[in-house]
Protein backbone atom coordinates (compact mmCIF):
# COMPACT_ATOMS: atom_id res chain seq x y z
CA UNK A 1 0.00 0.00 0.00
CA UNK A 2 1.98 3.00 -0.90
CA UNK A 3 2.15 6.31 -0.08
CA UNK A 4 0.85 8.75 -2.21
CA UNK A 5 1.10 12.19 -0.27
CA UNK A 6 2.93 13.56 2.37
CA UNK A 7 1.97 16.88 4.15
CA UNK A 8 3.36 18.75 6.95
CA UNK A 9 1.77 21.99 8.26
CA UNK A 10 2.85 23.85 10.78
CA UNK A 11 0.22 25.96 13.90
CA UNK A 12 -0.22 27.91 16.47
CA UNK A 13 -2.83 27.82 19.12
CA UNK A 14 -3.34 29.87 21.94
CA UNK A 15 -1.01 29.15 25.07
CA UNK A 16 -1.78 30.38 28.83
CA UNK A 17 0.75 32.74 30.49
CA UNK A 18 2.15 29.66 32.46
CA UNK A 19 4.99 29.77 34.49
CA UNK A 20 8.21 27.65 34.21
CA UNK A 21 12.02 26.93 34.82
CA UNK A 22 13.01 28.66 31.69
CA UNK A 23 10.15 31.85 31.79
CA UNK A 24 6.78 31.85 30.87
CA UNK A 25 5.29 30.25 28.10
CA UNK A 26 4.73 33.11 24.84
CA UNK A 27 0.73 33.62 23.88
CA UNK A 28 1.12 31.05 21.29
CA UNK A 29 2.35 27.62 21.30
CA UNK A 30 3.68 25.95 17.63
CA UNK A 31 2.57 22.21 16.69
CA UNK A 32 3.00 20.36 13.16
CA UNK A 33 0.30 18.38 11.84
CA UNK A 34 1.77 15.46 9.46
CA UNK A 35 -0.66 13.87 7.06
CA UNK A 36 0.08 10.43 5.03
CA UNK A 37 -2.47 9.63 2.23
CA UNK A 38 -2.19 6.33 1.07
CA UNK A 39 -3.00 5.07 -2.42
CA UNK A 40 -6.31 3.32 -0.69
CA UNK A 41 -7.62 6.98 0.35
CA UNK A 42 -6.69 6.68 3.64
CA UNK A 43 -5.10 9.37 5.76
CA UNK A 44 -3.32 9.03 8.88
CA UNK A 45 -2.23 11.55 10.89
CA UNK A 46 0.45 12.97 13.27
CA UNK A 47 0.97 16.22 15.32
CA UNK A 48 4.68 16.70 16.93
CA UNK A 49 6.69 20.04 17.64
CA UNK A 50 6.39 23.16 15.53
CA UNK A 51 9.65 25.01 16.36
CA UNK A 52 11.45 26.00 13.23
CA UNK A 53 14.34 23.15 13.54
CA UNK A 54 11.83 20.52 13.98
CA UNK A 55 10.04 21.71 11.19
CA UNK A 56 12.71 22.23 9.21
CA UNK A 57 13.57 18.30 9.22
CA UNK A 58 10.14 17.36 9.23
CA UNK A 59 9.70 19.36 6.01
CA UNK A 60 13.02 18.16 4.42
CA UNK A 61 11.80 14.70 5.04
CA UNK A 62 8.70 14.35 3.75
CA UNK A 63 8.72 13.85 -0.09
CA UNK A 64 10.86 11.04 0.67
CA UNK A 65 8.34 8.84 2.19
CA UNK A 66 5.92 9.40 -1.07
CA UNK A 67 5.95 5.67 -3.13
CA UNK A 68 7.17 3.83 -0.40
CA UNK A 69 4.88 1.31 1.52
CA UNK A 70 2.99 2.85 4.09
CA UNK A 71 4.01 -0.27 5.99
CA UNK A 72 7.53 -0.27 5.57
CA UNK A 73 8.61 1.44 9.18
CA UNK A 74 12.01 0.57 8.51
CA UNK A 75 12.33 2.48 4.98
CA UNK A 76 10.56 5.22 6.60
CA UNK A 77 13.25 5.39 8.77
CA UNK A 78 15.86 5.22 6.13
CA UNK A 79 14.32 8.16 4.67
CA UNK A 80 14.44 10.36 7.13
CA UNK A 81 17.54 9.77 8.47
CA UNK A 82 18.86 10.47 5.13
CA UNK A 83 17.01 13.84 4.49
CA UNK A 84 17.48 15.54 7.96
CA UNK A 85 19.03 19.30 8.22
CA UNK A 86 23.05 19.70 9.40
CA UNK A 87 23.02 20.03 13.30
CA UNK A 88 22.82 23.52 14.58
CA UNK A 89 26.21 24.52 16.08
CA UNK A 90 26.39 24.77 19.46
CA UNK A 91 23.27 25.27 22.08
CA UNK A 92 20.25 27.35 21.33
CA UNK A 93 19.71 30.78 22.65
CA UNK A 94 18.45 31.00 26.48
CA UNK A 95 18.24 26.70 25.87
CA UNK A 96 15.11 27.29 24.21
CA UNK A 97 13.56 23.81 24.40
CA UNK A 98 14.94 22.87 27.59
CA UNK A 99 11.68 22.20 28.53
CA UNK A 100 11.41 19.84 25.86
CA UNK A 101 14.35 17.83 25.53
CA UNK A 102 15.24 18.79 22.19
CA UNK A 103 18.01 20.92 22.77
CA UNK A 104 20.29 17.66 22.19
CA UNK A 105 21.20 17.95 18.72
CA UNK A 106 21.12 14.10 18.58
CA UNK A 107 17.29 13.86 19.22
CA UNK A 108 16.76 15.41 15.61
CA UNK A 109 15.96 11.79 14.04
CA UNK A 110 13.93 11.06 16.87
CA UNK A 111 11.62 14.16 16.90
CA UNK A 112 11.45 13.74 13.03
CA UNK A 113 11.01 10.43 12.33
CA UNK A 114 8.51 9.91 15.46
CA UNK A 115 6.21 12.53 13.93
CA UNK A 116 5.80 10.21 10.68
CA UNK A 117 5.60 7.16 12.62
CA UNK A 118 2.13 7.87 14.42
CA UNK A 119 0.69 8.98 11.08
CA UNK A 120 2.17 5.99 9.34
CA UNK A 121 0.22 3.83 12.34
CA UNK A 122 -2.34 5.54 12.30
CA UNK A 123 -2.52 4.77 8.75
CA UNK A 124 -1.87 1.28 8.68
CA UNK A 125 -4.65 0.60 11.64
CA UNK A 126 -7.48 2.27 9.52
CA UNK A 127 -6.66 -0.32 6.67
CA UNK A 128 -6.75 -3.36 8.56
CA UNK A 129 -9.73 -1.77 10.21
CA UNK A 130 -8.45 -1.98 13.73
CA UNK A 131 -8.16 0.54 16.60
CA UNK A 132 -4.04 1.68 17.29
CA UNK A 133 -3.93 0.01 20.20
CA UNK A 134 -4.73 -3.50 18.69
CA UNK A 135 -1.10 -3.31 16.19
CA UNK A 136 0.72 -2.23 19.05
CA UNK A 137 0.13 -5.66 20.80
CA UNK A 138 -3.83 -4.76 22.41
CA UNK A 139 -5.17 -3.04 25.17
CA UNK A 140 -4.18 -3.86 28.46
CA UNK A 141 -6.74 -1.02 29.78
CA UNK A 142 -9.26 0.85 27.76
CA UNK A 143 -9.01 4.13 29.44
CA UNK A 144 -6.20 6.19 30.49
CA UNK A 145 -5.61 7.96 33.69
CA UNK A 146 -4.13 11.52 33.60
CA UNK A 147 -2.96 14.01 36.03
CA UNK A 148 -4.10 17.89 37.24
CA UNK A 149 -1.30 19.90 35.84
CA UNK A 150 -1.08 22.83 37.77
CA UNK A 151 0.66 26.17 36.74
CA UNK A 152 1.73 29.18 38.35
CA UNK A 153 0.89 31.83 36.00
CA UNK A 154 0.13 35.28 35.09
CA UNK A 155 -3.96 36.17 34.50
CA UNK A 156 -3.02 37.67 31.26
CA UNK A 157 0.04 37.71 28.80
CA UNK A 158 1.68 41.53 28.29
CA UNK A 159 1.35 41.05 24.39
CA UNK A 160 -1.49 38.82 23.86
CA UNK A 161 -3.83 39.55 21.35
CA UNK A 162 -6.69 37.78 22.39
CA UNK A 163 -8.70 38.08 25.62
CA UNK A 164 -7.40 36.40 28.97
CA UNK A 165 -8.04 33.03 29.71
CA UNK A 166 -10.41 31.94 32.13
CA UNK A 167 -8.37 30.75 34.65
CA UNK A 168 -7.06 33.66 36.23
CA UNK A 169 -3.75 34.67 38.22
CA UNK A 170 -2.52 31.78 39.95
CA UNK A 171 0.62 33.01 42.55
CA UNK A 172 -0.51 32.38 46.12
CA UNK A 173 -0.91 29.48 47.51
CA UNK A 174 -5.18 29.94 47.80
CA UNK A 175 -4.56 30.62 44.06
CA UNK A 176 -3.34 27.00 43.50
CA UNK A 177 -5.44 25.50 45.47
CA UNK A 178 -8.16 26.99 43.88
CA UNK A 179 -6.38 25.94 40.75
CA UNK A 180 -6.63 22.13 41.35
CA UNK A 181 -10.00 22.44 42.03
CA UNK A 182 -11.42 23.73 39.06
CA UNK A 183 -9.59 21.31 37.10
CA UNK A 184 -10.57 18.55 39.31
CA UNK A 185 -14.47 19.33 39.11
CA UNK A 186 -13.97 20.22 35.47
CA UNK A 187 -12.20 17.03 34.49
CA UNK A 188 -12.45 14.45 37.53
CA UNK A 189 -8.36 13.92 37.88
CA UNK A 190 -7.41 11.66 40.44
CA UNK A 191 -4.16 12.53 40.94
CA UNK A 192 -1.93 16.35 40.81
CA UNK A 193 1.21 17.32 39.39
CA UNK A 194 3.03 20.95 40.38
CA UNK A 195 5.10 22.90 37.96
CA UNK A 196 7.93 24.11 40.17
CA UNK A 197 11.16 25.84 39.66
CA UNK A 198 9.42 29.52 39.14
CA UNK A 199 8.99 30.96 42.07
CA UNK A 200 10.80 30.30 45.70
CA UNK A 201 11.24 27.14 46.55
CA UNK A 202 9.84 27.30 49.77
CA UNK A 203 7.04 28.97 48.87
CA UNK A 204 6.13 26.25 45.99
CA UNK A 205 7.07 23.35 48.58
CA UNK A 206 4.11 25.42 50.80
CA UNK A 207 1.63 25.39 48.53
CA UNK A 208 2.19 21.39 47.67
CA UNK A 209 1.89 21.16 51.70
CA UNK A 210 -1.62 23.12 51.17
CA UNK A 211 -2.52 21.02 48.27
CA UNK A 212 -2.38 17.98 50.28
CA UNK A 213 -4.53 19.81 53.22
CA UNK A 214 -7.23 20.36 51.03
CA UNK A 215 -7.31 16.65 48.74
CA UNK A 216 -5.65 14.23 50.57
CA UNK A 217 -6.44 11.37 49.09
CA UNK A 218 -4.64 12.34 45.86
CA UNK A 219 -1.27 11.43 44.94
CA UNK A 220 1.10 14.79 44.71
CA UNK A 221 4.14 15.34 42.45
CA UNK A 222 6.36 18.56 42.34
CA UNK A 223 8.38 19.26 39.27
CA UNK A 224 11.04 21.94 39.51
CA UNK A 225 12.68 21.43 36.14
CA UNK A 226 16.04 20.87 37.04
CA UNK A 227 16.22 24.24 38.90
CA UNK A 228 17.16 23.37 41.79
CA UNK A 229 20.50 23.01 43.38
CA UNK A 230 21.43 19.74 44.81
CA UNK A 231 21.28 21.72 48.31
CA UNK A 232 17.79 23.02 47.82
CA UNK A 233 16.54 20.03 46.29
CA UNK A 234 17.76 17.82 49.75
CA UNK A 235 16.21 20.46 51.82
CA UNK A 236 13.00 20.68 50.00
CA UNK A 237 12.86 16.54 50.21
CA UNK A 238 13.30 16.58 53.58
CA UNK A 239 10.13 19.20 53.90
CA UNK A 240 8.26 17.37 51.30
CA UNK A 241 9.57 14.06 51.50
CA UNK A 242 6.34 11.97 53.41
CA UNK A 243 3.81 14.02 50.47
CA UNK A 244 5.31 12.86 47.24
CA UNK A 245 4.35 10.19 44.96
CA UNK A 246 7.38 10.88 43.00
CA UNK A 247 9.93 13.78 43.24
CA UNK A 248 10.67 14.90 39.52
CA UNK A 249 14.24 16.47 38.25
CA UNK A 250 14.20 18.69 41.14
CA UNK A 251 18.20 19.21 40.23
CA UNK A 252 20.31 18.92 37.40
CA UNK A 253 22.48 15.51 35.70
CA UNK A 254 22.48 12.57 36.46
CA UNK A 255 25.16 12.54 38.70
CA UNK A 256 22.95 15.07 41.02
CA UNK A 257 20.05 13.18 40.61
CA UNK A 258 22.10 9.82 41.90
CA UNK A 259 23.01 11.87 45.38
CA UNK A 260 20.01 12.63 45.83
CA UNK A 261 18.20 9.49 45.77
CA UNK A 262 21.16 8.17 47.80
CA UNK A 263 20.67 10.85 50.21
CA UNK A 264 16.75 11.00 50.53
CA UNK A 265 15.73 7.47 49.47
CA UNK A 266 13.00 9.32 47.43
CA UNK A 267 11.68 7.71 43.87
CA UNK A 268 12.87 10.23 41.50
CA UNK A 269 11.10 11.04 37.99
CA UNK A 270 12.88 12.60 34.77
CA UNK A 271 11.86 13.47 31.45
CA UNK A 272 15.14 15.40 31.24
CA UNK A 273 18.25 14.15 32.95
CA UNK A 274 17.19 10.01 30.65
CA UNK A 275 15.87 11.52 27.13
CA UNK A 276 18.30 8.95 25.15
CA UNK A 277 19.05 4.97 25.06
CA UNK A 278 22.89 5.98 26.13
CA UNK A 279 21.37 8.52 29.14
CA UNK A 280 19.12 5.22 30.22
CA UNK A 281 22.11 2.56 30.31
CA UNK A 282 24.00 5.56 32.76
CA UNK A 283 21.32 5.82 35.21
CA UNK A 284 21.22 2.31 35.77
CA UNK A 285 24.73 1.84 36.46
CA UNK A 286 24.20 5.10 39.08
CA UNK A 287 20.87 4.13 40.37
CA UNK A 288 19.73 8.06 39.30
CA UNK A 289 15.96 7.70 38.57
CA UNK A 290 13.79 5.15 39.52
CA UNK A 291 10.80 6.61 36.74
CA UNK A 292 11.25 7.56 33.35
CA UNK A 293 8.49 9.59 31.79
CA UNK A 294 8.48 8.69 28.76
CA UNK A 295 7.12 10.39 25.16
CA UNK A 296 7.14 9.53 21.91
CA UNK A 297 7.09 12.79 20.40
CA UNK A 298 11.26 12.91 21.32
CA UNK A 299 12.17 9.05 22.21
CA UNK A 300 11.40 8.21 18.03
CA UNK A 301 7.44 7.45 18.12
CA UNK A 302 5.19 4.86 19.64
CA UNK A 303 7.47 1.43 18.64
CA UNK A 304 10.85 3.01 20.17
CA UNK A 305 8.62 4.24 23.57
CA UNK A 306 7.32 0.60 23.86
CA UNK A 307 11.08 -0.53 23.71
CA UNK A 308 11.99 1.68 26.98
CA UNK A 309 9.02 1.03 28.36
CA UNK A 310 9.94 -2.69 28.64
CA UNK A 311 13.49 -1.86 29.14
CA UNK A 312 12.24 -0.07 32.20
CA UNK A 313 10.44 -3.10 33.05
CA UNK A 314 13.32 -5.07 32.85
CA UNK A 315 15.19 -3.05 35.07
CA UNK A 316 12.73 -2.37 37.98
CA UNK A 317 12.00 1.58 36.94
CA UNK A 318 8.29 3.33 37.18
CA UNK A 319 6.93 4.17 33.51
CA UNK A 320 4.41 7.58 33.49
CA UNK A 321 4.29 10.25 30.78
CA UNK A 322 5.81 13.54 29.54
CA UNK A 323 3.65 16.27 28.22
CA UNK A 324 4.30 19.34 26.63
CA UNK A 325 1.65 21.73 24.79
CA UNK A 326 -0.45 19.73 22.49
CA UNK A 327 -3.74 18.84 20.73
CA UNK A 328 -6.12 15.62 20.76
CA UNK A 329 -4.39 14.15 17.68
CA UNK A 330 -1.15 14.08 20.20
CA UNK A 331 -3.66 13.12 23.07
CA UNK A 332 -5.12 10.19 21.34
CA UNK A 333 -1.91 8.71 20.24
CA UNK A 334 -0.39 9.30 24.01
CA UNK A 335 -3.50 7.12 25.57
CA UNK A 336 -3.45 4.40 22.43
CA UNK A 337 0.07 4.20 23.63
CA UNK A 338 -0.38 4.17 27.17
CA UNK A 339 -3.38 1.66 26.93
CA UNK A 340 -0.96 -1.10 25.31
CA UNK A 341 2.09 0.10 27.52
CA UNK A 342 1.56 -3.22 30.80
CA UNK A 343 3.66 -1.14 33.27
CA UNK A 344 2.34 2.34 32.81
CA UNK A 345 1.99 2.90 36.69
CA UNK A 346 1.29 6.38 37.49
CA UNK A 347 -1.32 8.65 36.03
CA UNK A 348 0.32 10.76 32.59
CA UNK A 349 0.89 14.24 32.24
CA UNK A 350 -1.03 16.21 30.17
CA UNK A 351 -1.17 20.14 29.10
CA UNK A 352 -4.17 19.10 27.12
CA UNK A 353 -6.73 21.26 29.98
CA UNK A 354 -4.94 24.35 29.36
CA UNK A 355 -5.22 24.16 25.53
CA UNK A 356 -9.27 25.84 23.92
CA UNK A 357 -8.47 25.32 19.94
CA UNK A 358 -8.15 22.12 18.04
CA UNK A 359 -7.97 20.57 14.74
CA UNK A 360 -10.07 17.36 14.73
CA UNK A 361 -13.41 17.18 13.88
CA UNK A 362 -14.66 15.61 17.08
CA UNK A 363 -14.30 18.44 18.72
CA UNK A 364 -12.25 18.20 22.21
CA UNK A 365 -11.22 15.07 23.29
CA UNK A 366 -13.27 13.92 26.59
CA UNK A 367 -11.60 13.70 29.68
CA UNK A 368 -13.62 11.93 32.00
CA UNK A 369 -12.93 10.94 35.77
CA UNK A 370 -9.16 11.84 35.19
CA UNK A 371 -9.31 9.63 31.80
CA UNK A 372 -9.38 9.01 28.56
CA UNK A 373 -11.50 6.56 27.05
CA UNK A 374 -10.20 4.23 23.86
CA UNK A 375 -12.80 4.07 20.99
CA UNK A 376 -13.17 1.11 19.00
CA UNK A 377 -12.71 3.69 15.37
CA UNK A 378 -10.21 2.47 13.29
CA UNK A 379 -6.43 4.27 13.79
CA UNK A 380 -6.32 7.08 16.43
CA UNK A 381 -10.31 7.68 16.31
CA UNK A 382 -9.55 11.10 15.03
CA UNK A 383 -9.97 13.23 12.30
CA UNK A 384 -8.69 16.36 10.48
CA UNK A 385 -11.06 19.60 10.59
CA UNK A 386 -9.66 21.18 7.76
CA UNK A 387 -10.97 24.79 8.66
CA UNK A 388 -9.59 24.85 11.90
CA UNK A 389 -6.27 23.06 10.26
CA UNK A 390 -6.41 26.07 8.22
CA UNK A 391 -7.21 28.46 10.65
CA UNK A 392 -4.33 27.63 13.23
CA UNK A 393 -1.85 27.54 10.04
CA UNK A 394 -3.24 30.95 9.35
CA UNK A 395 -2.53 31.80 13.18
CA UNK A 396 1.07 30.27 12.79
CA UNK A 397 1.77 32.66 10.20
CA UNK A 398 0.97 35.91 11.80
CA UNK A 399 1.66 35.49 15.03
CA UNK A 400 5.57 35.93 14.69
CA UNK A 401 6.81 33.07 16.68
CA UNK A 402 8.42 30.59 14.92
CA UNK A 403 10.77 28.82 17.92
CA UNK A 404 9.83 28.60 21.73
CA UNK A 405 11.64 30.55 24.03
CA UNK A 406 10.43 31.49 27.78
CA UNK A 407 13.32 33.19 28.71
CA UNK A 408 12.51 35.80 26.07
CA UNK A 409 9.15 35.97 27.35
CA UNK A 410 10.00 36.53 30.44
CA UNK A 411 12.23 39.48 29.63
CA UNK A 412 9.29 41.23 28.71
CA UNK A 413 7.65 40.81 32.61
CA UNK A 414 11.46 41.05 34.22
CA UNK A 415 14.11 42.53 31.80
CA UNK A 416 16.83 41.09 34.01
CA UNK A 417 15.60 37.30 33.89
CA UNK A 418 18.27 35.21 33.31
CA UNK A 419 18.23 31.61 32.17
CA UNK A 420 20.87 30.84 34.82
CA UNK A 421 20.39 26.70 35.99
CA UNK A 422 19.66 26.23 38.36
CA UNK A 423 18.53 29.62 39.78
CA UNK A 424 17.61 28.14 43.56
Amino acid sequence: MKITAVRVTPIAFKDPPLLNAAGIHEPYALRSIIEIETQCGRLGLGESYGDAPVLQDLLLAAPHLVGQSVFDLNGARRAVANHLSAPAQGLLPDATLALAPSTHSEKAFAKAFGAFETALLDCQAQIVGLPLVELLGGAVRQEVDYSAYLFFKYAKHIDADYPSDPWGQAISSPEIVAQAQRMIDLYGFGSIKLKAGALEPDHEAQCLEDLAKAFPHHPLRIDPNANWSLTTAERIAQRLGRLLEYYEDPTPSLEGMAQLHKATGLPLATNMVVTTFEEFKRSIAMNAVQIVLCDHHFWGGIRATQELARMCETFGLGVSMHSNSHLGISLMAMTHMAAAIPNVAYACDTHYPWQVEDVIEQGRVPIVNGKVRLTHTPGLGVTLDREKLRELHEQFLSCGITSRNDAAQMRKYHPNHTNKKPRF
